[in-house]
């Protein structure tokens, strides 16, 4: 299957020490042959919160769209690149003014 980007997904998603991983939503920035490049996202809502993250309020109206069950965050420091087999399911998709938020402070993020 070839996700597009801006859709929300179900993967095991790597640890930084590449030792182990955690099933859990990932937002795909772009799929290119067989492999997809994605950002984690994560329930649990960190305090300070970083600049680099973007919450998706579970009380903003487009919320169902992205197949979440709560409020989350998109940590866009997590990028992983992984073969499309190890996606399990799509679950749902960014609503578009998210997905432009995103691709803004992922600029920042990488620096670029």
């Amino acid at each position: 299957m070839i996700y597009k980007p801006g859709s929300v997904i179900l993967v095991k998603f790597p640890f930084t020490d590449l030792q182990s991983s955690k099933l859990r939503p990932a937002l795909v920035l772009r799929a290119q042959r067989e492999d997809v490049i994605i950002l984690g996202i994560f329930s649990k809502i960190p305090d300070p919160f970083l600049e680099s993250w973007i919450k998706i309020d579970e009380m903003d109206k487009n919320f169902l769209q992205t197949g979440l069950k709560k409020t989350s965050v998109i940590k866009t420091e997590k990028i992983t690149v992984l073969h499309q087999s190890l996606v399990k399911k799509e679950i749902g998709s960014l609503p578009f003014g998210l997905l432009s938020q995103v691709k803004q402070i992922l600029i920042k993020t990488l620096d670029l």
